[in-house]
């Protein structure tokens, strides 16, 4: 890692990308990545990439979101999931456990992704579904009502 981070008292600078924690919550978000002042970002979790946070979302624990993706109204992602590629997520969604959501992936309204799912490729989740346990939703499929595997 040698050279790879450097610390100036303002910010991190970790393979070239600064990095600042954010206002509200502490957490790191890199320059290239979009903020909303409005947005909480807890102290151990991260943004970075191009990824967009935005309105009222809260990133919290050791949650983080990279890429291109895009989050806004009232979505919370805790605990360790991380939300990548070109997803998008808004709404009232919560996406806690270890949970993915990548690709072009669609994660809105009330939905609920947790424990080890993961949500992928062109999927959209939606209305008051939950996906949960070690579930796996690629494709192009649309999920409206709940989804397990254990």
């Amino acid at each position: 890692m040698k050279g790879n981070v450097i610390f100036d008292g303002n910010c991190i600078k970790l393979k070239g990308v600064k990095y600042y924690h954010h206002r509200n919550g502490g957490g790191l978000v890199a320059e290239t990545a979009r903020v909303a002042e409005t947005a909480f970002v807890g102290l151990f979790a991260f943004v970075s990439g191009t990824a967009q946070v935005l309105d009222n979302v809260r990133i919290r624990d050791n949650a983080w979101v990279t890429g291109n993706a895009k989050i806004s109204g009232n979505v919370l992602v805790c605990e360790n999931a991380g939300i990548f590629g070109n997803a998008k997520v808004w709404g009232n969604v919560k996406i806690s456990g270890n949970a993915r959501i990548f690709g072009n992936a669609q994660v809105y309204d009330n939905a609920q992704i947790s424990d080890d799912a993961f949500i992928c490729d062109n999927v959209k989740v939606f209305k008051n579904a939950r996906v949960s346990g070690n579930a796996g939703i690629f494709k192009n499929v649309r999920v409206s009502e709940d989804v397990w595997e254990e």
